[in-house]
């Protein structure tokens, strides 16, 4: 054999060689631009307009939508969405079987501990007062004498009430705690029969909707507090670019007009202007 075919053939055998590593590059860094990380998320089952649907299916409401808008400012992430149960969502959030958990939730120096959380709120959650349309209830201090539906300890409304008592320490307003778990859509007809005089709720959980459908002879107030509400996200190291990403969206979002469309759309009013 010559020597020019020893090494005619040498040197295709390197070139063949160096076009597969140059092809498993290629490939390796084509798969890592386009990889796409699925993103568990945990939504309200029952809180329409906020959020609804059968527990395990993918849900409705301002949240699902807004998440879904998320997802299209951020690719390199697939959501993957189902309504779940109000008590299983932080706990889901907290062993790690969801990545993400909306629900009309606060900030708290608790949940800060133990969850990630954006700066950046994706709503707004307006504490109301249902109460019957002849009342002379239209705010906190009309509430002195009357009974009103327990609330659940250690939940917003109680924090709220016990906050503002102590703002308010000449007007005593009696308000007692149950963790029977009453639909409000029950709590709302027994304010209607007279069981009780009024009801306190946030009304981003479809009390309108519920008065308005079964035709309940109930008023809402103006808002007697207002608090912005957030994206709860598993804590882990995995995580604090996620975090970065949905905080930057939300901002976007907001500045862009998307969230004022969508309360518009779900609410009917805007409460991207009550969010800080």
């Amino acid at each position: 054999m010559s020597y020019k075919a020893s090494f005619t053939r040498r040197h295709f055998g390197l070139a063949a060689v160096g076009g597969v590593v140059m092809a498993l590059v290629t490939t390796t860094v084509g798969y890592a631009e386009t990889a796409v990380r699925t993103i568990k998320i945990a939504t309200a089952a029952e809180s329409k307009p906020l959020s609804w649907g059968a527990i395990g299916v993918e849900p409705q409401g301002y949240e699902p939508d807004l998440l879904k808008a998320i997802n299209a400012k951020l690719p390199q992430y697939k959501f993957q969405m189902e309504g779940a149960a109000d008590i299983a969502q932080e706990t889901g959030l907290a062993t790690g079987k969801y990545d993400m958990i909306t629900g009309g939730y606060y900030k708290s120096e608790a949940r800060a501990k133990q969850f990630l959380i954006p700066d950046n709120p994706m709503g707004a959650s307006m504490m109301k007062i249902y109460s019957r349309k002849d009342s002379n209830i239209n705010g906190m201090k009309d509430l002195v004498g009357k009974r009103i539906v327990p609330v659940t300890a250690g939940g917003g409304v109680y924090k709220f009430v016990t906050q503002w008592q102590k703002d308010n320490p000449d007007h005593k307003v009696d308000i007692s705690t149950s963790s029977a778990g009453i639909p409000y859509p029950n709590r709302l007809k027994e304010v209607e029969n007279g069981k009780y005089d009024a009801l306190i709720l946030p009304s981003n959980l479809g009390e309108q909707t519920v008065i308005d459908n079964q035709k309940l002879d109930i008023k809402a107030s103006e808002p007697v507090s207002i608090n912005n509400t957030y994206i709860l996200i598993h804590k882990s190291d995995e995580n604090k670019a996620l975090l970065d990403d949905v905080n930057k969206a939300l901002k976007e979002l907001k500045d862009d007009g998307t969230i004022d469309k969508l309360s518009q759309t779900w609410f009917g009013e805007n409460i991207a202007s009550y969010m800080k």
